[in-house]
């Protein structure tokens, strides 16, 4: 063997032996993953500044029919970049068809109606359902090759609807997050090859971005943010997947009042059934910080399947939890192969995993689908943190085995650990203090 690998060195140099990542179940990480080469804009198309064709700058007057026509004409001629210059510009629902990319200069900002009127009901993906729902502000369907980009914002000048949304759950209690009517800011479903880059998402009424069926997505220097504070900001996850494979989060920074990063793919009784629900796979979330949420990462509650997902060279300052999954008694999940390593900083639980039963409801089944957690590795971490381990087991509804604890340095105020919680719970070296 020795022999070999001089050869090998002789032969292809050393830098060829730089061992192979692998994600967590042993399979080999692309290359692809790695490739930090930022959007070269001159290879997209001709450049449409938008205030060369007739949108107002600045204005107080809605953008949206102008945008629009900015958006098509460029479509028309063959794609090409749809440029925000410095400015604002209100605006409604905006669509972005094959070959159409959205560049925002720094200083611009693309701000959203708060009049629900001006976002369009049609045939979308909401809350692990196909229904009909309200368009996001930035919609992209059936893409390949899809940017965002630049120094600007999107702003979804979300004070109104979340004002009206705590109104409406103080009237009524039971009101879910879509009773009340409010866009996402951005959309992306059924796309491959997406790239979001260095622009600031805030303010969203709802979701902030969420992909749904998105294929080799990076999304690399994007700042989320929506407040927690004096308004809440309900629901207002910085970034939904919903049933996506091969995506990179790098260099982003993430405050919401809701999870920070969410994996979905369904709910319900039948969930597993339904051909427009799936699973998440081969997630890469490096090298980014996380400011307030409620979970750093995220399984549920609309998930049926996560595999080969990785959390790491995090740091974290006041999030309510790093690792939550979200166990709904009434949808069948499996959530696996998930790594959380090298992370640093403060949060309320490192480890949290419970019943999840908002809106519960069997729908007439008669029994209760079992969900599994499996194959989990928590490492290399140096957190101060309220609760260490806040895990409730629960074996009529679903079934915790193969976790690992390692190189773990942890200062908790509640420092306990259950460790029967979970079968086949391994400790290397773990400083609780």
């Amino acid at each position: 063997m020795k022999r070999l690998l001089l050869f090998c060195v002789a032969l292809f140099g050393a830098s060829t032996l730089v061992a192979q990542e692998l994600f967590p179940d042993g399979t080999p990480i692309d290359k692809w993953f790695f490739d930090k080469t930022p959007v070269k804009q001159r290879t997209l198309g001709d450049r449409y500044v938008v205030t060369d064709h007739g949108v107002v700058r600045d204005s107080l007057k809605m953008q949206t029919k102008a945008l629009q026509w900015v958006i098509d004409e460029a479509a028309a001629y063959g794609g090409g970049v749809v440029v925000i210059p410095e400015g604002v510009y209100l605006t409604g629902a905006l669509f972005f068809p094959q070959g159409v990319h959205l560049h925002l200069e720094e200083g611009a900002v693309l701000k959203g109606s708060d009049d629900i009127a001006d976002f369009p009901i049609l045939d979308t993906r909401i809350e692990g359902q196909n229904r009909l729902y309200f368009a996001a502000l930035i919609n992209a369907d059936r893409v390949d090759g899809f940017t965002i980009t630049g120094k600007g914002a999107i702003d979804g000048n979300g004070l109104r609807y979340w004002r009206s949304f705590w109104l409406r759950r103080k009237w009524n209690p039971k009101c879910t997050n879509v009773d009340e009517m409010r866009p996402r800011l951005v959309y992306i479903s059924n796309a491959k090859n997406v790239r979001i880059e260095d622009v600031t998402l805030r303010n969203s009424p709802f979701w902030t971005c969420h992909l749904y069926r998105a294929e080799r997505v990076k999304i690399d220097g994007v700042h989320f943010f929506a407040p927690a504070k004096p308004v809440k900001a309900p629901s207002s996850d910085a970034l939904d997947l919903d049933i996506c494979r091969d995506v990179v989060v790098r260099n982003c920074y993430l405050s919401v009042n809701d999870d920070a990063i969410a994996l979905k793919g369904g709910k319900g009784p039948w969930a597993d059934k339904d051909p427009n629900n799936g699973s998440n796979e081969r997630i890469l979330i490096e090298d980014c910080t996380f400011g307030f949420c409620h979970s750093c990462l995220t399984c549920g509650s609309e998930s049926i399947h996560n595999r080969n997902i990785i959390l790491r060279r995090i740091r974290v300052d006041e999030a309510t939890r790093l690792l939550w999954l979200k166990m709904r008694p009434d949808t069948p999940q499996n959530y696996e192969w998930i790594t959380v390593e090298d992370i640093t900083g403060n949060i309320g639980s490192f480890l949290y995993i419970r019943p999840w039963t908002q809106f519960f409801d069997l729908q007439g089944r008669e029994d209760m689908p079992i969900s599994y957690g499996a194959n989990i590795t928590m490492r290399r971490c140096e957190i101060d943190c309220k609760t260490f381990f806040n895990v409730r087991r629960a074996d009529d509804q679903y079934l915790l085995k193969n976790f690992t604890f390692e190189d773990l340095k942890i200062r908790a105020e509640v420092k306990e650990c259950d460790k029967s919680q979970i079968e086949n719970f391994v400790w290397k070296n773990v400083s609780v203090e």
